[in-house]
């Protein structure tokens, strides 16, 4: 493979795009694991891959932790209190149960974890890794391709056993649309939940089926609020001031990477997490976040793992790289307060490179 690959054209990007849509409307989906499996390749290209042209390798099994925690919430009973409906782990599946949501209730009612990440501190889950891996590979991994009466490979291709190759410009597409693909196959897999009859009972009148599939609990946010705030002190991240009452704030928001990543968390005053909403962070904000990832990673991880957050720090890096260099191409605006924003230039960018 070569070192480097120059960016995808215009074109090419296009073309991904119409094929991207073309797999949605006429793939098979007998199962919301095709969704999950564009979801996983969409973070790990944000995550580990390069902003060219360059095709990226990935294991069955990076993939599988991904399908791990995606699916780790749903394998709890859905339904408990809602109004018209009857407490049950939603079915995933045209057929029987989905073997990886099967796998994952089995493996928490053994060891009674609540997380995935601390699921990883216990020998056994890596065989638990090992069986999602298996199915991965058996079904999506083999099927997801497969659109239009045809196999069209315009995604990844097989790279020996056990591993899978994103092609090439396709890390770079994942990169930049990801948003997108990320929108795409949640409205799906939340369709494909819904229009399966057994999940009816389950469903009922309730409207917050995308919260409990996609967002962390109000539990887990509480509990990594109050440890925030034992390591940060009770003064809003973004203007300084002291807080009776605070919100926890994706510093990279949400909207643009919607993966709850510890380090990512900081506390602000409502007002302020009202105004920057969506919107990057300004540099000063950046600035600070970038130092606090080096000087508290420990304390915010320990806060992370107790809330059951994925705990990884060079990941937020990442992602905060990936977002702030969307921006900057795209001229984009960062919020620096209320009312007061400024273009996302060469600058921000420079503050990754000044911090070591």
């Amino acid at each position: 493979m070569a070192d480097s690959a120059p960016p995808p054209s215009a074109d090419a990007q296009l073309t991904f795009l119409a094929k991207l849509q073309r797999l949605f409307a006429e793939g098979d989906f007998t199962a919301t694991y095709k969704h999950a499996l564009l979801i996983a390749l969409a973070d790990l290209a944000v995550e580990v891959g390069t902003d060219d042209g360059q095709e990226l390798v990935f294991t069955t099994r990076q993939i599988a932790e991904r399908f791990i925690q995606l699916y780790w919430h749903q394998s709890v009973p859905y339904g408990t209190g809602r109004l018209g409906s009857v407490a049950g782990v939603l079915i995933q599946n045209n057929g029987s149960q989905a073997a990886v949501v099967s796998a994952i209730t089995e493996f928490r009612a053994r060891f009674s974890v609540s997380s995935p990440q601390q699921a990883l501190a216990i020998p056994e889950f890596k065989k638990l890794v090992s069986v999602v891996a298996q199915t991965v590979s058996a079904q999506p991994l083999t099927y997801l391709q497969n659109f239009g009466g045809g196999t069209d490979e315009f995604i990844f291709e097989r790279a020996g056993p056990g591993k899978v190759r994103l092609k090439l410009g396709v890390t770079y597409c994942l990169r930049r649309f990801q948003p997108l693909v990320q929108q795409l196959a949640r409205s799906h897999w939340i369709s494909h939940l819904k229009s399966n009859r057994r999940n009816h009972v389950i469903l009922g009148d309730a409207d917050d089926l995308e919260t409990f599939l996609f967002s962390t609990s109000r539990q887990s946010l509480s509990l990594l609020g109050e440890g925030l705030r034992r390591i940060d002190g009770a003064n809003c991240f973004y203007c300084g001031r002291g807080m009776s009452t605070f919100d926890v704030d994706h510093f990279v928001p949400f909207s643009q990477y919607p993966r709850d990543l510890a380090h990512n968390f900081v506390l602000a005053h409502p007002g302020c997490n009202r105004s920057k909403s969506d919107m990057l962070a300004g540099r000063p904000h950046l600035e600070r976040w970038l130092e606090r990832l080096i000087r508290r990673a420990d304390a915010l991880a320990e806060v992370g793992l107790d809330s059951g957050m994925v705990v990884e720090a060079n990941v937020s890096r990442r992602v905060a790289t990936w977002g702030y260099t969307n921006a900057a191409a795209s001229g984009s605006q960062a919020w620096l307060e209320p009312s007061k924003f400024e273009v996302v230039d060469g600058s921000y960018l420079r503050c990754f490179a000044d911090v070591p």
